[in-house]
Formats: C-alpha cells, structure tokens, sequence
C-alpha cells in the first residue's frame, strides 16, 4: 500500500493545521479554562476530546462519507444542544465550587470524563467542520485518490499538529494557575465558569 502524500504535503499538511489549531477559539479557550481552574491533566483530557472530535470529521471529509454526513447533519441540532446544556451546567458548577486543593490525585480522576467530554462536545457541535475539511484537503491530496495509509498519514498529522497545540495553551494555562494563591483561584472559578456558560450559549446561537 503506497501513499499518494508527498514528504513536502505532510510538511504543508502539518504547518497548516498547527497554525490554524493555535488561532485563538473557543476550543482554545476550553482548554486554558479547564487547566487552569482544574490542572494540566484536564487540559490534556479536555485537548484529547478535541482530537477525537476533529478524526471524526476528518474520516467524513476524506472519505466522502454522504449518507453519514447528512445523518449527523439531522443530529446536529441535538448534539449542539446537549453540548450547550452540558457546558452550562459546568460553568454553574464551577461558580459554585469552593477553592480547594487541586492537585490532590482523587479529585482529579473524578471529573477527567468531564475534560474529555467538554472538549469532544465543542467540537462535534461545530456543523461546519466537515465542509471545512472538505474544502481544506484537497490543495494537500487527491481526495478521490486517497488510500488507507494517506488516512493514517492525515490522522496522524492531525494529532499531532492539533493535539501538541492545545496541550501547549493547556501547559500555560497550568503553570500560570500555580503562581496564585487560593483566594485568586477562586475568583478565575467564578470567571471560568461565566466562560463557559457563554461558550455554551454560543453554540446554542451558533
């Protein structure tokens, strides 16, 4: 099995994806928020439900998947509602939270699902990503030619560029969160949490 990519379309592929991932967003802002209010290790959960999010889109606009496009199309009202419900719901809980230690390992496992989830449901709520794909693949391969490995190649690609993005905004967001006090760190909660409950609105109106 051959793959069509040339080195130079890997490296353009690459290029262009880390940049578009580092543009200022919303999934960007997801991250900063969760790492920062909750640890680098839920800014790293909540950048993996981006990645998948985003293979989930990149497999429909390589493949060409029609009938499976229109019926996330019809779901999309769903998923973009439930996503928005979801994050509401979340920023009222981090309004609500009390300053605590954030580091200690139990409180930590109990919500990454959390991070992962806010991160996919972002992206899944996104009903312009496949047509963005759609238009953004072909000037790097021949979507009608496209193989098995140039899948891979892609996805890996995609990973990487996407997912190395925002662990890095998640690293900042993290280490800017162990310079402050607790006192502060209940102050970014309550802002974190109107920040979400806003993303969450978004998508509603989006």
């Amino acid at each position: 099995m051959q793959s069509s990519m040339t080195l130079g379309s890997m490296i353009a592929l690459f290029s262009a994806m880390f940049v578009l991932a580092a543009i200022p967003s919303v999934s960007v802002l997801a991250v900063s928020t969760r790492s920062a209010t909750s640890g680098l290790i839920h800014g790293i959960f909540t950048s993996l439900g981006i990645v998948v999010g985003d293979i989930v889109f990149i497999v429909i606009a390589i493949w060409g998947l029609s009938l499976l496009a229109e019926t996330m199309g019809s779901l999309f009202f769903l998923i973009q509602y439930l996503g928005a419900a979801y994050l509401i719901l979340l920023g009222i809980g981090l309004w609500r939270s009390k300053s605590q230690d954030l580091d200690r390992p139990e409180e930590v496992k109990s919500s990454l699902l959390s991070s992962f989830l806010t991160g996919l449901f972002i992206t899944l709520a996104d009903q312009k990503a496949t047509l963005f794909y759609l238009g953004f693949f072909p000037a790097f391969i021949d979507i009608s030619n496209v193989s098995y490995l140039d899948t891979v190649i892609i996805l890996a690609i995609a990973t990487v560029s996407v997912g190395g993005v925002k662990i890095g905004y998640a690293c900042m967001a993290d280490r800017a969160r162990l310079l402050i006090n607790n006192r502060i760190r209940k102050n970014i909660n309550r802002a974190a949490g109107c920040v979400m409950v806003a993303v969450g609105i978004f998508l509603i109106m989006n």
